[in-house]
């Protein structure tokens, strides 16, 4: 018979990935940027939560551009409006062909914005990244849900955005949704309380702050500088 704690540790989620190793890192990109790229192909679903500046543009456009390789697939950059021009212009400064979305199998990568999406062939994509991913903050809004919907069998998945708001369950709840590792209300009853009343907001456990952000760091890594992470 196994053991108690070996019984609870098979109660544990552990984040494995369903990702690839990288075919190739290109020296363009500073060691952040690789160790994060690695980390979301080896992975397959994750999410980059990086201050302005750290290169989010170049790092999910190479991401996108392994999953296309390796897959043989097209990937799909959902992003702002304002932000589908720079992210082909991103692509071409560093030799990497994005296109607007067009629909045929033969771009590898495509971007459109957020607004395009009831228009957009979802099948065709092996992989899905959100740019500005914080548009799902709002757990009952319509945009997340066709979001979440659209590609919940879309095998590869990146969420990426500056602005996620590390003490916001919801938010925190719905990327973790996104990227299929467990439900919004699951991750809430397996790590929150929720206080009632008036307030009517969420709170981390006591005895479950450390475990909650051992699970996000799974599938997620924040930082505002090389340095948080272990590079300089």
């Amino acid at each position: 018979m196994s053991s108690y704690a070996d019984f609870v540790d098979s109660k544990r989620h552990h984040g494995d990935g369903n990702g690839f190793a990288p075919l190739w890192m290109p020296s363009v990109m500073f060691d952040f940027q690789q160790a994060m790229t690695e980390f979301n192909l080896r992975r397959g679903r994750s999410a980059t939560f990086a201050d302005c500046g750290l290169g989010k543009a170049l790092m999910q456009i190479e991401w996108a551009n392994h999953v296309s390789i390796k897959t043989d697939m097209p990937v799909l950059i959902l992003a702002p409006l304002a932000v589908t021009r720079q992210t082909v212009s991103e692509g071409m400064k560093f030799g990497i062909n994005v296109v607007r979305y067009t629909g045929n199998i033969d771009d590898r990568i495509q971007v459109a914005n957020y607004e395009q999406l009831s228009n957009i062939d979802v099948s065709i994509f092996s992989g899905i990244v959100l740019d500005e991913s914080s548009i799902l903050k709002n757990y009952e809004g319509a945009t997340k849900k066709a979001i979440i919907d659209a590609f919940a069998n879309t095998p590869y998945k990146l969420a990426c955005t500056a602005t996620p708001s590390p003490n916001d369950p919801m938010e925190i709840g719905n990327h973790c949704e996104f990227l299929d590792v467990m439900s919004r209300n699951e991750m809430l009853a397996m790590f929150f309380v929720h206080d009632g009343g008036e307030t009517s907001k969420w709170r981390i456990k006591r005895h479950a702050i450390d475990k909650f952000y051992e699970f996000v760091s799974q599938w997620a890594i924040m930082f505002n500088k090389p340095e948080d992470i272990g590079f300089h």
